[in-house]
């Protein structure tokens, strides 16, 4: 029987997922803003990446 271990990543995304749904959320001017702040969300850390490789000039 093979065992898996899990590296506990899937908590850290889970909770940075929902803090930038109440970010987003909590910031929406209106309903449909707060959906595209939801989505948003739910891909937060390709914006991550994509503000940290504009930082460093790549």
């Amino acid at each position: 029987m093979k065992k898996s271990h899990s590296s506990g990543c899937g908590g850290i995304y889970g909770l940075g997922m929902i803090g930038a749904a109440v970010y987003y959320i909590s910031t929406a001017t209106s309903f449909w803003i707060g959906v595209l702040g939801f989505l948003k969300a739910l891909v937060w850390p390709a914006f991550l990446v994509y503000g940290v490789m504009e930082f460093i000039g790549l």
